[in-house]
């Protein structure tokens, strides 16, 4: 009888309350976020702020709605007995740490001017080693640059110089800034290609001579070293063929850096920093006079003016002698509506960047007969990299030859290098020998007709000019002062 009533006392229970000897149904696991949704899972964060708080949080009314429609949460029974199924394990949770995204590569094609090209390895104060391997490993910094000149100098695009042979990189042009501004090329760590060519200084200096080791100097005013992209021979009696032989001339020269090639070479070997770097740009045990010129070289050439307010109206000139009159803008306007928008955006750079009355007339004497400046001051960088002579220093007593000394034939005797005008206010003294203190007195020594001699260039005419054309001609060569990059300085290898 008391089996009879368990069994029936069993069988009721289980009608009522199946959980108790089956145990409660395992939580289902939550849905698989979708991709949508910019979870880490998803790899594909949304950027937008406002989308993503819009996303990861329904509307109000949203979450309502959806209450509704689930119902009133059921409330599971507690267990008598422990559950016969086991729960399952918990999913792994998502990695919190995103993986680092390579940075963009740097682009190939630029132009010269652009200061990232100068701005050096980020960071302040001494290159550490970390901080090189860093930026050696910056995507693209080694790949051979596109390079395009700015308005003005975008003349000479197809006159370049140097880049067949010695491309232009990113990583070799910071070397070559290192380089430049490095006082430890020099035999007592003093002087620098920078101490010469100063970029505070017009890129030259702003003495006579250049001041070497020791306070030494030479015979020859420092040549400006910007704008050299559009040179081939340097110095002023053009004896280095190239870029890259001109920069290491003043290293061995005993009284600018007097030092030797070799021990140049073995201070820049014992630089952790440098050894890098030249292993990275050149190649393993790379570390040679040639490549430092090379380094250097590359940096010079980097360097360019921009576009200065002679160049901007230059720009705007061909549409002032086309369309002269509001009448004729009008007519353009209505007929070719782009190009009047060309000559709106023109014009208004002019207007931004103005010639002022006294250049303007100073630009027609320059390409004028009458002052003839032109004969010598040419092209995209106004020289025409041509040696004349124009009687400068042939007064003295044993008179500097120039070129003659270098290819030994009579014409060349008292002959240097034509300068280029760009910038020129910046770059005083002036003349081979420094011996001209201004503009002004430049242009009067060209008004009368130089200092006779044997040898004086045939393009040297005494010119006829009132004190009004000369204020000009000093106008207009302000007028071709365009802005250097800002380069740091600072930044050299511990």
């Amino acid at each position: 009888m008391c089996c009879v009533l368990c069994r029936r006392v069993i069988v009721v229970l289980l009608l009522i309350c199946p959980f108790v000897l089956v145990g409660c149904p395992a939580k289902p696991a939550a849905p698989p976020t979708s991709p949508e949704s910019g979870s880490a899972l998803s790899g594909g964060a949304s950027t937008d702020v406002e989308d993503s708080t819009e996303m990861d949080e329904p509307a109000v009314e949203e979450v309502a709605d959806a209450a509704e429609h689930q119902g009133p949460t059921p409330v599971e029974p507690t267990p008598a007995e422990p559950a016969l199924t086991e729960e399952p394990e918990p999913a792994d949770e998502p990695a919190t740490t995103e993986t680092p995204v390579a940075a963009e590569p740097l682009p190939t094609s630029v132009m010269l001017g652009d200061e990232s090209l100068y701005a050096g390895v980020p960071g302040e104060g001494p290159l550490s080693v970390e901080e090189i391997k860093t930026w050696l490993a910056t995507p693209g910094i080694h790949e051979s640059l596109s390079v395009t000149l700015p308005l003005g100098l975008s003349l000479g695009q197809n006159e370049m110089k140097g880049l067949d042979v010695n491309p232009l990189t990113r990583a070799k042009i910071e070397l070559g800034r290192q380089l430049y501004f490095d006082g430890r090329l020099s035999s007592d760590g003093t002087i620098s290609c920078g101490s010469c060519h100063d970029p505070a200084q017009g890129w030259a200096a702003q003495t006579q001579f250049g001041v070497g080791v020791d306070g030494q100097t030479g015979n020859r005013n420092s040549p400006v070293s910007f704008n050299r992209i559009l040179s081939g021979p340097q110095f002023w009696d053009g004896r280095a063929e190239s870029l890259e032989a001109q920069a290491v001339g003043p290293i061995a020269n005993p009284i600018e850096m007097a030092n030797t090639h070799d021990a140049a070479v073995e201070s820049v070997k014992n630089i952790e920093g440098y050894r890098l770097q030249f292993d990275a740009v050149f190649g393993e045990d790379s570390v040679n006079i040639d490549n430092v010129g090379k380094a250097l070289a590359t940096f010079e050439r980097a360097i360019v003016t921009g576009p200065s307010p002679y160049d901007y109206y230059a720009d705007l000139k061909p549409f002032l002698d086309q369309f002269p009159s509001e009448e004729d803008l009008a007519d353009l306007k209505e007929d070719d509506p782009d190009l009047f928008a060309k000559y709106e955006a023109i014009k208004a750079l002019s207007e931004e960047h103005p010639m002022s009355e006294s250049a303007i007339r100073g630009r027609d004497l320059f390409f004028s007969d009458k002052a003839n400046c032109t004969a010598c001051h040419v092209g995209a960088n106004f020289t025409d990299e041509k040696y004349h002579n124009l009687g400068v220093g042939m007064d003295a007593e044993e008179p500097d030859l120039g070129r003659f000394v270098v290819t030994g034939e009579e014409k060349d005797k008292g002959a240097f290098k034509t300068p280029t005008v760009r910038n020129v206010e910046f770059t005083a003294p002036y003349m081979h020998d420094g011996s001209q203190k201004t503009l002004e007195e430049v242009v009067e020594w060209y008004a009368k007709g130089g200092h006779p001699n044997e040898w004086l260039s045939d393009k040297i005419k005494k010119l006829d000019l009132t004190d009004q054309d000369k204020a000009d001609l000093v106008a207009f060569m302000k007028s071709l002062s365009g802005p250097f990059p800002q380069i740091e300085q600072k930044r050299l290898p511990e």
